[in-house]
């Protein structure tokens, strides 16, 4: 089962197509040890198997840990640094109202059957004038019973398609579920102007560029904050390491005192913003180090900054963040954050210039820019993991979907990267 789980990751496949590939490719049967005409598994059974037996195994740690075992045994590993970043992956499902989701779908329907017959137009039902799930609901029963009366239409592949999916997903919004999101995942942000709707993986990669350690996160987490958890991870799996290489994301004071504590060499640029001690609310605003801007943990952005405070008052600069206030208004997690009827929402930090002045050296220094210059390698690996494993978009739904994806899709980049240094190595 793992072995098919395994092919379905190295090459972007569904349960069902690496199922039915097995059935003739000689080179997956070779690899699945079946003889050719040995019969495959029912699609469903790796289904069952992917979502429930893998469950409390910590797939991903157990997975890293043997690759990076196996490349230590064949001593394939000689550094003792590790580069870290995060990246992100979009959901499955787009981040849409039940409403907005029962539209397209209807809408999908009505598009297919008008390439056949423009004069269904008269024939469909006036569209629903308000935003309630029950009004749409009843619309697109509507619309499914106008199709299905024209028997000209149904038997069309085309048209019969886009209608089961409406008729699936009408099944489902009327037996309560919603699969229009994901029920996870997160706004997350890459810069001010743009973000994503998904999950962050949290990765640790040495020079050798095998990946030590990975943390699969929801969308709106700051990438920080995981540094030591990656770090002791890394460990875990029997690497040694004195350096860690990381974007200004990393900076925190935290990162630099744990650093120091432990003997390691942190190579992240100090930012101002984000290495701020003693903030206040600090489990509720993450800084976004890529848009520059502070995130509530409902996961919206703050959409302008200001500093307040003069400077020759005799106190500290202020960096004022001011959040969209109509935004918070409808908060779910409004209660304890936005003041009902407030004109408006920010946060703000101190500036603190004399901090971390040791830091502020060392990265000054040609030794920090020397080893800076290795951090590239981990943008060439997220988007090895992107591009030729299908990691930048969720193959299922939910947290634990996206750690079984991680673990299979960087598994399969480790095996890759083992054989490669292999080869170098003869």
């Amino acid at each position: 089962m793992f072995k098919y789980l395994l092919l379905k990751a190295i090459f972007e496949l569904s349960d069902i197509d690496v199922v039915e590939r097995s059935k003739y490719d000689m080179s997956f049967k070779y690899f699945l040890d079946m003889a050719p005409e040995d019969a495959v598994i029912d699609p469903s059974s790796l289904t069952k198997f992917r979502r429930l037996r893998l469950q409390d195994v910590g797939l991903l740690d157990l997975l890293i840990q043997k690759t990076v075992e196996i490349a230590l045994d064949k001593k394939l590993i000689n550094s003792k640094t590790i580069i870290v970043d995060a990246t992100h992956t979009k959901a499955r499902y787009n981040q849409k109202s039940p409403v907005e989701f029962l539209r397209e779908k209807s809408k999908n329907a009505r598009k297919a059957v008008y390439i056949i017959d423009e004069s269904m137009k008269k024939k469909f039902p006036p569209k629903p004038t308000s935003n309630e799930v029950a009004g749409e609901l009843t619309y697109c029963e509507k619309v499914i019973s106008a199709i299905e009366k024209e028997s000209h239409l149904v038997n069309i592949p085309a048209i019969r398609e886009k209608l089961n999916v409406l008729k699936e997903v009408v099944e489902d919004y009327t037996e309560q579920l919603d699969y229009s999101r994901d029920p996870d995942a997160r706004v997350g942000h890459k810069t001010e102007d743009s973000s994503f709707f998904g999950y962050k993986t949290h990765i640790a990669m040495n020079d050798e560029r095998l990946i030590t350690a990975a943390i699969v996160t929801t969308g709106e987490q700051s990438d920080g904050k995981y540094l030591q958890e990656l770090i002791e991870k890394s460990h875990a799996t029997g690497m040694e390491i004195e350096t860690v290489l990381g974007d200004t994301a990393y900076s925190e004071k935290v990162n630099i005192h744990y650093a120091k504590e432990n003997g390691l060499q942190l190579v992240s640029k100090l930012n101002p913003q984000i290495t701020q001690g003693g903030r206040a609310k600090e489990d509720e605003f993450e800084f976004n180090k890529d848009a520059g801007m502070y995130v509530c943990k409902a996961g919206h952005m703050a959409i302008r900054k200001a500093r307040t405070n003069k400077k020759d008052v005799g106190k500290n600069q202020r960096q004022t963040y001011y959040f969209d206030v109509e935004k918070c208004k409808v908060c779910p997690l409004r209660e304890g954050c936005y003041k009902e009827d407030a004109k408006s929402k920010t946060y703000s930090v101190t500036i603190k210039s004399t901090e971390h002045k040791d830091q502020e050296a060392f990265q000054n220094s040609e030794e920090f820019k020397e080893k800076a210059k290795s951090r590239y390698k981990i943008e060439a690996k997220n988007s090895d993991l992107k591009h030729r494993h299908g990691y930048d978009v969720a193959t299922s739904a939910g947290l634990f979907g996206m750690q079984i994806q991680g673990a299979l899709a960087i598994f399969a980049v480790n095996l890759k990267r083992i054989r490669t240094l292999m080869k170098d190595s003869e």
